[in-house]
């Protein structure tokens, strides 16, 4: 039982904080890279896509938002696509038709691949940019994301979601967006925003349903011999979910997607073709997903460990911060040491939920966007 508390106790800590310090080591001497003034000149012509499905409270503030960026209006097309929207998402966009914005209906609904496969039609120009109406851009975004193809070694290029306020989801962001930028440094990211990224259009092939587009795009960017980078300075600001179990069920679909799409890829996680992102891989992805299951195990071999002084003071942690979890969901979620061990154990959780679905076959196919 030792054996097992101490192996689950170790594969937990590696996922969260060895996997880290171990970027970190590698990274080394590397800065963060900024861009400087003749590369943030770098105005490539580019398509940007929204795909959205019933989003009439947030679509006109989404392309206002878009319409104000600091970035040559000639040089960037606007496409929205409709899937299957049955509100008036589609006659508010259509008011923006005078200034550029495109809309595509598709009266059946198709999920979210379908309506970025629909846009990958209609886009013109060599630089796709994908984002979802939930996230609102600063103003410098777009001209902050789009000069780092200027590097002919840059496939694709992921922006900064962040979400207001600690605790929660908004801590738990902060620690991927620094895990992300980590990655960036030393190699590739192994995921992009969902919200906001973009990818050359050479390398972008068309979405299949079931899979996470923004996974999908990092791992065919990889997979064809080129980087995936972060641009921190290319920010977009996120409402939280509300509702924890609402979060619980957008993260089980996320999270089924991300599996159902590394599966595809598996040759990606042979070290001895793909190398260090193949580790990287298996520590942000594998290893992170199974976390929930060496949770269990580290409770239950720690029950059976009780009688030891030692043992038992972890045992009581354990049950104190899933106490503190338990009370966040029954909606006490103010305090951030109510809202931390709740979004903690919901992510884990969620990631076995997906986990076990996925090897019962079972797979999402529709796409349903967060309330935010």
């Amino acid at each position: 039982m030792k054996f097992l508390f101490w192996f689950s106790f170790g594969i937990i800590a590696y996922a969260y904080f060895g996997y880290p310090l171990f970027l970190i080591i590698l990274s080394g001497n590397k800065k963060e890279r900024r861009e400087d003034a003749a590369e943030t000149f770098f105005e490539p012509e580019a398509s940007l896509i929204i795909p959205v499905h019933n989003e009439e409270k947030v679509i006109e503030e989404k392309i206002r938002n878009v319409l104000n960026q600091d970035y040559p209006k000639v040089r960037l097309e606007i496409l929205v696509v409709s899937d299957g929207s049955t509100d008036n998402t589609g006659e508010i966009v259509r008011k923006f038709q005078n200034e550029g914005v495109k809309l595509f209906e598709q009266p059946e609904r198709k999920g979210k691949a379908g309506a970025l496969n629909r846009g990958l039609q209609e886009a013109q120009y060599e630089i796709l940019i994908f984002s979802d109406a939930s996230i609102f851009l600063e103003e410098d975004a777009l001209r902050n994301l789009l000069c780092r193809f200027s590097d002919h070694r840059v496939g694709c290029v992921s922006g900064e979601d962040t979400i207001p306020g600690g605790g929660g989801e908004g801590a738990y962001g902060k620690y991927e967006l620094y895990l992300r930028n980590l990655e960036s440094r030393v190699s590739s990211i192994v995921g992009a925003s969902g919200c906001f990224y973009a990818q050359r259009r050479k390398l972008c092939e068309p979405f299949p349903e079931g899979m996470a587009p923004d996974f999908f795009s990092v791992l065919k960017t990889v997979e064809k011999g080129y980087r995936a980078i972060t641009a921190p300075s290319a920010k977009g600001i996120m409402r939280s979910v509300p509702d924890p179990k609402n979060e619980f069920e957008r993260k089980v679909r996320t999270l089924l997607r991300g599996i159902t799409t590394l599966m595809q890829f598996k040759h990606l996680l042979n070290p001895f073709r793909f190398g260090l992102f193949s580790i990287q891989l298996i520590s942000h992805k594998l290893i992170r997903w199974a976390v929930g299951f060496f949770l269990i195990l580290l409770f239950l071999s720690n029950l059976f460990l009780f009688s030891s002084k030692m043992y038992s003071v972890f045992f009581f942690l354990q049950i104190a911060f899933y106490s503190l979890a338990a009370i966040g969901w029954m909606g006490f979620s103010g305090p951030f040491y109510f809202r931390i061990p709740l979004f903690f154990s919901m992510v884990n959780l969620s990631a076995l939920w997906a986990l076990v679905k996925y090897f019962k076959g079972i797979r999402q196919e529709i796409w349903e966007p967060s309330k935010r």
